[in-house]
């Protein structure tokens, strides 16, 4: 009997043991699953119980605080159902390869070339007796005859010649001489010829255009006396043009001499002209801080004309394929560059991305960050960007180590502690030792000696010194940064 109550009190005294158990386990079960409220406009605001918020009176979002033994991952991911992406209106786009191009605009003003104007003159002093131009404007070709001049110098000259070429006289040297003298006054070997042949001088002699072109300036009228050297037209040639554009600092290192460019005018905006650029000022205007840039053009039909504004265009094609990113897929704070990624099952994953030149369409080049294929959001991620910071400033407030899962319509989100690894601090350098005070961004060409650069890290170039020196000279190249040596010379590696 007394073993019978023995065994009793036993079985009685385990059966509360695993009552008192499973009551514990319930009760740690139910605070580990405790749901906590937050506000989603101050995320420091937290508490167990629902309500709004003391500060804006938004109505607190529920939290729920998992325990610490729930498994944590180290992705940064948020996950956003079909209905939500489409309300947040997030579209992606596929990252791909392309050229590199960049497009210089400005304006620029059409003006015509220096090597196409000319000045009439005379070498002597005369009388014009007669005008075949007598207006400001006038188109002229080449030989057409712009005046008639008696002058006694040229007078006397003829006759020299004349008198040099007669039957009589034997002397070369003297024919020369005369020769020489009308050709100095500018005669042409067609009027000396015309002279020989009637024997007599002329009173007067007709001076022709010098080039084809428009009279843009005419200081002189029929009868007036006008001395040796005095300017009595300005002729300009308009079949070749230029336009005179400026263009901005930060362009310049992106503009070259011999880039082909292009201009359109207002007054036929349908017409394209194809030049070149021909000359770049060695100067900087200090107020507009721009430097000007020369680009000549071939003028058929004197469509361009001086004085008209041109909207110019350079292009510039800096490396045949690079990976693009659109420019509204970029998420800019400071320093950082920031994309989210699209992932599957509906994620989105904010990536830290390093960014290079700028190119056409709004995009840019991509040094570090994204691969090939991948898809980013190029609408709708300030969104995703406002959740993401919303459940990292909850994720601060809490103990170290525990996850925070938000309860919304979209399925829920883990969010760890864990930082995403940063990438490498990499710059480029040229290899040549004159030029380490020089470092670039992004992998290319040297700018002085088109020699390809080569990266290294940032703490081994805070070691180099400008002129190659690192307690003596080293490579530039990463792995060969052990390579010390006194005296410069060539990597043995």
């Amino acid at each position: 009997m007394r073993t019978k109550c023995f065994v009793l009190a036993i079985f009685l005294f385990a059966l509360a043991v695993g009552v008192l158990c499973v009551g514990c386990s319930k009760s740690d079960s139910t605070a580990q699953t405790k749901t906590l409220y937050t506000c989603g406009m101050h995320p420091q605001v937290i508490q167990d119980h629902p309500g709004n918020c003391p500060i804006c009176g938004m109505k607190l979002t529920p939290v729920r605080k998992q325990g610490a033994t729930t498994q944590i991952t180290n992705s940064s991911a948020i996950a956003v159902d079909p209905v939500m992406r489409q309300n947040m209106g997030i579209r992606t786009e596929i990252i791909s390869r392309g050229p590199l191009r960049r497009i210089i605009r400005t304006i620029g003003i059409v003006e015509h070339t220096e090597s196409g104007m000319a000045d009439v003159t005379t070498k002597y002093k005369g009388w014009v007796e007669k005008l075949y131009v007598d207006a400001t404007g006038q188109h002229v070709h080449h030989g057409d005859p712009l005046f008639e001049i008696y002058s006694p110098e040229l007078y006397s000259a003829q006759t020299e010649f004349l008198l040099a070429h007669s039957s009589g006289n034997s002397n070369d040297t003297l024919k020369v001489t005369a020769r020489n003298k009308l050709k100095y006054m500018d005669i042409t070997e067609d009027q000396i010829a015309a002279l020989e042949k009637t024997g007599a001088p002329s009173k007067t002699l007709r001076v022709a255009s010098p080039i084809d072109g428009y009279v843009m300036e005419k200081m002189v009228v029929a009868g007036q006396m006008v001395d040796a050297g005095m300017k009595l037209y300005r002729l300009v040639n308009h079949d070749t043009i230029w336009v005179q554009a400026q263009i901005y600092e930060q362009d310049l290192s992106y503009v070259r001499v011999g880039q082909d460019a292009d201009v359109t005018i207002g007054a036929w905006p349908d017409i394209r002209f194809r030049g070149r650029v021909t000359f770049i000022s060695p100067t900087l205007d200090e107020k507009t801080r721009t430097v000007m840039v020369r680009m000549e053009f071939h003028n058929p039909g004197h469509l361009l004309r001086p004085g008209m504004y041109a909207t110019a265009r350079i292009t510039v094609e800096m490396s045949p394929s690079v990976l693009l990113v659109p420019d509204m897929a970029v998420l800019r704070s400071g320093e950082k560059n920031t994309v989210f990624v699209a992932l599957d099952e509906g994620r989105f994953e904010p990536r830290t991305v390093v960014l290079g030149r700028a190119a056409e369409d709004d995009r840019y080049e991509v040094i570090r960050g994204l691969r090939e294929g991948e898809r980013v959001v190029s609408s709708g991620q300030f969104m995703l960007d406002s959740e993401s910071r919303l459940r990292e400033g909850i994720q601060k407030m809490t103990e170290p180590g525990a996850e925070m899962q938000i309860v919304t319509n979209a399925p829920e989100v883990t969010v760890t502690n864990a930082a995403p690894a940063l990438p490498e601090q990499v710059v480029y350098i040229c290899p040549m030792p004159e030029h380490v005070a020089m470092e670039y961004s992004h992998p290319g060409e040297c700018s002085l000696c088109a020699m390809k650069l080569v990266p290294v890290s940032r703490e081994l170039l805070a070691k180099i010194q400008p002129g190659g020196t690192l307690e003596g000279y080293t490579c530039p190249m990463r792995e060969h940064s052990d390579v010390r040596q006194d005296g410069p010379g060539k990597c043995p590696k």
